[in-house]
């Protein structure tokens, strides 16, 4: 196959998001659920979905096209390992995830050119609160988020626990820790470890229940608050993980500093984000800062604008751990 003309692989971006959208409808259907005792017709899909048979069938087709489903010469659909993905019911599971980014997030990317020609959030434009205010008031659309979060990170939890030693920690201070799945992880890793939980109310609510399903209520204390304005003290490390990506610098250096007040002498900040490679070098990271620009409002940060932070809430930041996903451990110590 000769190269694709610029021309081409440019109209394939374009028209990325027909993909983005199709994902969206077979994850919102629950199509990889109904498929995964075996292959069904697109009729017998869109009954089960109350959908129009062949435009189901298009969908499917097209998905099949580039991997997601297949189809045999009796036009019944099957999964693929893609597919599989789509499922709500396998760990990893991106259903949630594809559901979240085909709705308010897909939206808000609508809105760019206001975020890039204003530097406002184009989500706070579209529904009149930040996307946290958001998530509080819509409880389902905060289930969904929980999920598709634990879909995002938990390939990522592993990559922290293999590249970073928290051995020698004997309390681990989540800030921001959501519903509690990367604690979760982290004290199963380490037995001897104890855990605070640290988010909103209503967010530590549905982390408590986690933990008591976990069998880790004893080892863990979930604790209601604003990290705006204090965190709990009484840990050896605070983790702070897709947090302060999601905040301008001056919200994110209040963030650390109350941290800062709270660590204790030789405590350890540790925030897991992407750190931005110089030049032209292909991330992750530089496409998800526009994602930060248009719901958050928030960044991610090169290296030195990471050290830069640190000191202006009062840390020096002493290394950074590269893992087999797209995050580093940033680790900080008091200066």
């Amino acid at each position: 196959m000769p190269e694709p003309s610029p021309q081409e692989q440019i109209s394939r971006m374009l028209s990325g998001y027909w993909i983005s959208q199709a994902l969206y409808v077979a994850a919102k259907l629950g199509l990889a659920d109904l498929l995964k005792d075996g292959p069904k017709t697109a009729e017998a899909l869109a009954s089960a979905t109350k959908s129009h048979p062949g435009s189901l069938y298009r969908l499917l087709r097209g998905l099949a096209s580039i991997g997601v489903f297949a189809e045999d010469n009796l036009h019944h659909f099957s999964l693929t390992p893609l597919a599989e993905c789509l499922r709500s019911d396998v760990p990893g599971s991106q259903r949630s995830l594809a559901v979240m980014t085909g709705e308010e997030h897909y939206q808000a990317f609508g809105q760019l050119l206001y975020s890039v020609q204003t530097g406002k959030i184009a989500f706070d434009k579209l529904y009149g609160m930040p996307v946290f205010d958001f998530l509080q008031k819509h409880p389902e659309q905060a289930k969904i988020f929980d999920e598709a979060m634990v879909g995002v990170h938990g390939r990522e939890t592993a990559a922290m626990l293999h590249a970073y030693d928290l051995s020698g920690i004997r309390v681990l201070a989540d800030i921001g820790g959501g519903n509690g799945s990367v604690l979760t992880a982290v004290l199963r890793e380490y037995p001897a470890m104890r855990g605070i939980l640290f988010d909103l109310p209503g967010v530590v609510e549905r982390a408590k229940t986690n933990f008591q399903a976990a069998g880790l209520s004893e080892r863990c204390q979930a604790i209601g608050g604003s990290f705006f304005e204090s965190v709990p003290q009484g840990a050896d490390a605070y983790l702070l993980r897709h947090i302060v990506h999601d905040w301008d610098d001056e919200k994110a250096t209040t963030i650390l500093r109350n941290v800062h007040r709270a660590i204790g002498a030789g405590g350890k900040l540790l925030v897991v984000e992407s750190v931005i490679p110089p030049g032209n070098e292909p991330s992750f990271g530089k496409l998800l800062d526009l994602a930060m620009l248009v719901i958050p409002g928030g960044e991610e940060r090169t290296e030195d604008e990471y050290r830069k932070l640190y000191e202006s809430a009062g840390f020096r930041l002493t290394q950074i751990v590269a893992t087999k996903a797209e995050v580093c451990v940033i680790e900080g110590r008091k200066g």
